[in-house]
């Protein structure tokens, strides 16, 4: 069992849209994946599009995996998307593989999509190898020399390495501040030719290598050690012809000479290329016999430049042998793997739950251990294409004539046909026992398959690291779960996403008839796409969310307290209506409070000193101030866990009349630790009155009234609604008595009367609090993507005009290196975006193209509000009734005119006369 699990590989292609995954793909399916592609159709077919819209649009849209046969290794690929709208589809691809073919295009370089993958390989743990794609365009259209190509190719493989460096130092600080972690080396590269996981491909063509494939074919001619001459083959070494030895930069003389990467690799490549393409058949026959080489005749003699090329490059260099093999030296198998990445899955609590976490971490394929799997997302199928028919009848919850799959990946165990399984969803605490009893389901499985790209082929069991379909979950798993077959497990920790699900439309069916189709359409959606959200929002409009702010709040400790809201939920005991992240349901741990109150405070200590450079004396005066603050938490808002503060009141002296101050309680500081105890603050006076001391009950009574106002008031702002953001409000509300009572049953009944107001003290603090608003000029802050766009040079003026109309904010532009292109980045607003693609492609010709990535928030600087007052603004803007509405303005009308609220317009600007044709004198 052991030798299995050893022979198997999980792996994924990721990379920038349009960087060769699909097609390489297609060769390695072509070379090991048992006849489904002819070789002469790779590259063509694109057989992981299984979609007719991924056809008909040549882009990936969906994860599909497939399973390849090389040398007695079972390999598991996984193509996914390259475009960001598709991010879900990556983050379920990479949470059940471990590792990943990184391409990158030799032309294009490194993108903006590139980072987000090489994150999404540390995050997950991953081992990444560099596939370096298109390297044929170097040739064909740069019109490069090898020492030129050699350059370029040499400062990609940097650029990614900087990348990969960057988050792994990020990672050994986090190490450090938490006195744990694994040891990172940060001065070695990750992607290094030499150790074997970078590759040099033309998955077009079919044809690709790796240093030690030329290694293997020049030992014996140069006499060398492979190892000796695979280290060499890159980087600055060079080989000198009259003592035949590899020397340094400084054992070569200090002569300009070759490297031996650009000597003994590219410039044969490039013989050939030149040869095929300019009809020297000297030059070919020269590269064949030099190589040993059996070509067809028949093939050399084709009239056909491309089909010459094909015949030899594939025969010399096969691309399916250069991957594959990198796969099998280069990428661990299940054991290893989980051995390393088993932290980030689940985690060790509790003695029960050790022995499915050991199993997990050994990836232990015995019949008796414990089973876990993870579904990371649910797919649906066309019955027809379920081999026996699949079970359409236990998920009704599906279209006609479709069921739902569940994409899963075993971690332990052996998971078998009939099998009774437990169902656990992210919320699940198995030291709550039978309290948890709605987090976690039982249930049958009713069948099993192995993924072949288009097809599925049906099993009995499958063990431990393996990747495999599940049917019979439709109605049990709810976009992803955890599988266990028995109830001391954890479930794993959530998947993260490259962006949050920022941009949100209101659906309605053009027929009001089929609002049923359209729930359960939404349905089904939200069931099958783990990113996607969809709610119905309190005027009964069904929202889709996807990728596609008076006293206020530093910046950087309202973006800590937004990124950290599911664990401030946990810690101050609320719990959020949004999917916990990170591993979900035990309680935090003190580290994990003491880490959080550390980034609150370097927050804010960040903001005071980038205020206040070069006064010290005011630093410390906005230091003193903000711990007096972070110790006068009362609640924090909209749904207890938003970057809004609500603060205690600040008692200077007690009111000269007879009401009484609410005090409130510091507990949110309490619970985050910037107080040893709130109780000293919430404290009822001793009185000797019955009256008074009813009266401090009724102001206590109120205090949840305060904090239900401070609630509606955040979540939904004075300007349209929408809620506020990095706000902090000090609310002084006080309570007086009705009249003047003396005996113990009129106070009673006077404690009676403060519980009936407490609707009419919610509403007020409310309308109080979006009052405090208006009064310190807000401004409207909204969504903004970063926008990479390509186009050639005569087509750069539409695109800039595209941009304009767009309210768009142009950050750079530069032109790629030997080509005719020009990289445009930009921000622009997400209303902007709607037909943001299109009326690019259009005014454009189809020459541009464009990704968007959400980016942050950002406030608009113009005043909603503005109306000219000084003399200036007056003779610049007029005397108010001709200004226009600005920018912000208009936002906020069509908001809520979008809402049904009040907007305040002039239907008539300017009455004047009506002037007819008939002129009357």
């Amino acid at each position: 069992m052991d030798d299995e699990t050893e022979n198997i590989r999980n792996i994924c292609i990721l990379a920038h849209v349009d960087h060769g995954k699909t097609t390489l793909a297609d060769h390695l399916i072509a070379a090991a994946g048992d006849g489904a592609v002819h070789p002469k159709m790779a590259g063509r077919l694109r057989y992981m599009d299984s979609l007719d819209e991924e056809q008909r649009r040549a882009i990936t849209m969906k994860s599909s995996s497939i399973l390849l046969r090389y040398h007695h290794h079972s390999v598991n690929l996984i193509d996914s998307p390259g475009h960001v709208d598709f991010c879900s589809e990556v983050s379920a691809a990479a949470r059940l593989s471990d590792a990943a073919l990184l391409l990158v295009d030799a032309v294009e370089g490194v993108h903006v999509q590139t980072h987000a993958v090489l994150r999404q390989c540390w995050i997950e743990r991953l081992t990444p190898s560099l596939v370096l794609n298109k390297i044929d365009r170097l040739i064909t259209e740069l019109n490069l020399s090898p020492s030129e190509a050699y350059t370029r190719l040499l400062r990609i493989v940097r650029e990614v390495n900087a990348i990969v460096s960057t988050y792994n130092s990020e990672n050994y600080f986090s190490n450090l501040e938490d006195d744990g972690g694994e040891d990172i080396d940060a001065d070695e590269d990750v992607f290094q030719p030499q150790k074997g996981n970078v590759v040099f491909t033309c998955a077009l063509d079919g044809w690709g290598f790796g240093i030690h494939e030329f290694a293997e074919i020049y030992a014996a001619k140069l006499g060398a050690n492979v190892e000796a001459l695979q280290r060499a083959l890159w980087g600055s070494w060079y080989f000198n012809p009259k003592t035949k030895m590899i020397v340094g930069k400084k054992g070569n003389g200090g002569a300009e000479g070759k490297p031996m990467f650009v000597q003994f690799v590219l410039e044969p490549l490039w013989q050939v290329y030149r040869g095929a393409l300019e009809g020297d058949r000297g030059l070919l026959d020269k590269v064949i016999k030099s190589f040993h080489l059996s070509v067809p005749l028949r093939e050399l003699q084709n009239k056909d430049a491309k089909v010459v090329l094909q015949a030899v490059m594939t025969r010399w260099l096969p691309l399916s042998d250069a991957i594959l093999s990198m796969v099998v030296r280069c990428m661990p198998n299940p054991a290893a793997a989980q051995s390393f990445r088993v932290s980030r899955l689940i985690p060790k609590l509790g003695k029960e739950e050790v022995e499915v976490w050991e199993a997990v971490e050994r990836c232990d394929c015995r019949p008796q251990a414990p089973c876990v799997a993870f579904v990371s997302k649910m797919f649906a199928l066309p019955v027809k294409m379920v081999p026996g028919g699949g079970d359409e009848g236990d998920d009704g919850d599906c279209g006609e004539g479709e069921c739902f799959l569940a994409f899963a990946r075993i971690f332990s165990g052996v998971l078998s046909v009939g099998q009774r399984i437990y169902v656990l969803s992210a919320m699940y605490d198995p030291r709550k026992g039978e309290r948890e009893s709605k987090q976690v389901q039982e249930t049958e499985l009713k069948s099993l398959y192995l993924m072949k790209g288009k097809g599925l082929e049906l099993v009995s069991s499958v063990k431990a690291g393996n990747i495999v379909a599940i049917g019979g979950l439709g109605q049990h798993v709810f976009k992803t779960a955890t599988l266990s077959s028995t109830k001391n497990c954890w479930p794993f920790s959530t998947m993260t996403f490259q962006v949050a699900p920022t941009l949100r439309v209101a659906i309605e069916p053009s027929d009001p008839a089929d609002v049923a189709k359209l729930r359960r359409g939404l349905g089904l959606l939200d069931r099958a796409d783990p990113f996607v959200e969809v709610m119905v929002s309190s005027r009964g409009e069904h929202v889709l969310a996807a990728a596609g702010e008076v006293m206020k709040l530093p910046p950087s400790l309202t973006k800590v307290l937004d990124e950290s809201s599911d664990l401030v939920g946990d810690i101050i005991g609320i719990k959020s209506g949004q999917t916990v992240k990170g591993l979900g349901t035990q309680k935090p741990s003190i580290p994990e409070i003491d880490a959080l109150k550390r980034r609150i405070l370097d927050a804010v200590e960040g903001d005071i000193l980038s205020r206040n450079e070069n006064d010290k004396d005011a630093v410390e005066k906005c230091r003193l101030k903000w711990l007096k603050i972070l110790k006068r938490i009362w609640a924090l808002g909209p749904n207890h866990i938003g970057p809004n503060l609500l603060l205690t009141p600040d008692i200077k002296a007690e009111s000269t009349d007879s009401s009484v101050l609410i005090r409130g309680c510091s507990r949110v500081s309490e619970r985050l630790g910037f107080v040893a105890d709130s109780g000293t603050i919430h404290s009822v006076a001793e009185t000797s009155s019955n009256v008074d001391q009813a009266l401090y009950m009724g102001a206590e009574r109120l205090e949840s009234s305060v904090i239900d106002g401070f609630q509606f008031a955040t979540s939904a702002g004075p300007l349209c609604s929408e809620p506020m953001w990095g706000l902090a409000f000090i609310i002084e509300t006080r309570a007086s008595p009705f009249i003047e009572q003396h005996d113990e049953y009129e106070s009673h009944q006077q404690s009676q009367q403060y519980d009936n107001v407490a609707g009419q003290v919610m509403g007020t603090v409310r309308d109080a609090c979006r009052a405090a608003v208006l009064r310190n000029k807000p401004r409207l802050v909204e969504a903004m993507y970063f926008c990479e766009l390509n186009t050639p040079t005569e087509h750069l003026g539409p695109m800039y005009a595209v941009l304009s109309r767009r309210r768009a904010r142009v950050l750079k532009e530069e032109m790629q290196e030997g080509s005719p292109f020009f990289t445009v980045h930009a921000y622009v607003p997400v209303s902007e975006s709607f037909g943001f693609a299109d009326e690019l492609r259009r005014w454009t010709s189809g020459a541009a193209s464009a990704l968007l990535v959400c980016s942050h928030w950002e406030a608009l600087p113009e005043d909603p509000f503005f109306v000219p007052k000084t003399q200036e603004e007056i003779e610049e803007f007029g005397d108010g009734s001709s200004v226009l509405p600005n920018t912000a303005r208009k936002l906020i009308d069509a908001v809520r005119r979008r809402k049904g609220l009040s907007v305040v317009e002039k239907v008539v600007q300017h009455g004047t006369k009506q002037r007819t044709l008939a002129r009357k004198v």
